[in-house]
Order: structure tokens, then sequence, then C-alpha cells
């Protein structure tokens, strides 16, 4: 899919944005609205095709965010690319709202780790760990919904410069002791379709429509340890 043409969009969280990945090249929209993602994405998807000359039917993939964020949001999307995609006969991709928000840190910043927190309210945060490993974005452990308390007990970050980004640091800033020298990013707060576009673009992770599912975590994840803590 690198030299070719994906249509990216998130609801997730309070960001509703949608993106083209055209030959290596993004443009995007994007727009704060927490409470009307129904209403903005699909205008926003038409002007973005409007603009490049193009149809839904001259997209290679479609690629959304699968979650983990609000209830409703990933829902929205779900359903949102699942309607796209079947109407244009497009394959699917589903990127973790959270490893979206790592590769907009590690571009902005230029730092080799990054921890993401979303809000998940009822005292918790979705959470994620990253490295940048040969250039490309690892997954250091399991994304949990969990405690701020229970983060700061069961992660810990090596020596390698770290930024740490969503709006779980802003709700919750005792988390930014996870490292001596954590700090928040200030243009980083929620993940975006840019950043989903290239993820999916550099895998072959790709499935039909009627098989994409949304990921909660607060459904289908218990607290355990992370990997490689005792």
């Amino acid at each position: 899919m690198m030299n070719r043409i994906i249509l990216a969009i998130d609801t997730c969280t309070e960001l509703c944005s949608a993106a083209l990945w055209i030959n290596g090249n993004l443009d995007g929209l994007a727009k704060e609205a927490p409470r009307e993602h129904s209403q903005q994405l699909l205008p926003m998807v038409q002007t973005l095709l409007e603009r490049h000359n193009l149809k839904l039917t001259d997209i290679d993939g479609l690629a959304f965010g699968r979650g983990p964020g609000s209830f409703t949001g990933i829902r929205i999307c779900t359903s949102m690319a699942q309607g796209l995609s079947l109407g244009a006969n497009l394959p699917c991709q589903g990127v973790s709202t959270l490893a979206a928000m790592a590769q907009q840190a590690l571009q902005v910043h230029q730092v080799q780790q990054v921890v993401c927190a979303i809000d998940a309210r009822m005292g918790e945060v979705y959470f994620g760990h990253y490295r940048l490993q040969n250039g490309q974005l690892q997954q250091v452990s399991k994304e949990v919904v969990a405690t701020p308390e229970q983060i700061l007990q069961q992660v810990s970050l090596d020596s390698a410069p770290a930024i740490a980004v969503g709006t779980g640091f802003e709700s919750y800033p005792q988390l930014l002791q996870l490292a001596p020298a954590l700090t928040l990013s200030d243009q980083v707060r929620f993940p975006d379709a840019k950043a989903i576009a290239s993820i999916a673009a550099s895998s072959d992770e790709w499935h039909s429509c009627e098989s994409i599912e949304p990921v909660y975590l607060r459904n289908t994840v218990t607290w355990k340890k992370l990997p490689g803590r005792e």
C-alpha cells in the first residue's frame, strides 16, 4: 500500500479526523467536536476526495481508528468504516489510537520512546508504551486500561529520551512520574487520521469490512502484570 491511495478516518476521541495517503503524501482534516462526529466525518471525507479529484472507488484501502477511546466514538468510527468500505469494496485495517498518537509523537519530537494515555473516565486511562526500533514504531507492552496507580507500579521506562502524549496525562499528571525527565507533549493530544494512514501504509494487515472489530479494552482486558515485570 506504500504507493497507493489510503483513506483513513478516526472518531475515537474528542478529535474527528480524516486523511488521504496518496503515494506517500498526506493530506488531512481534523476538528475537535466531541458530540458532532457523525455529522462531521463524512463531509470531511468528501472534501478530501474532491480536493484530489478522487472517488471512493479510487481508494485502495480504508484505515480506521479501532480504539481504545470513547465507546460511542469507536462505534461511530467502526460503522463508518464498514459503510464506506462496503459500498466501494475496499479492504480495511483497524489501527490502534494509542499507536497513532505514538507515531505522531515520534515524528514531532524525534524521541525514541513514547508513553500514551487516553482518559478512560472512572479513574482509569487507556495506556500504551512504544519505542522506535530500526526506524519502525514498536509496541513495548500490551495496551491496557488501568488506574494511574497501577501503571506507576507496573511500568518503568529506560533511559532513552521519552515523551508523554494524551489526555490521560492531563487528567492524571502523577503519571509523569514514570520517568524523571518525562514531559507532556503540547502538540499531540489526540490520535489523528494522518498517523493512522501512515501506519496502515506500511502494514499488510488488510481485511474485509465484515471481519473488522473495534477494541474497547475495558470490556476485554483485565489488569495483569505487564510483560517483563515481576
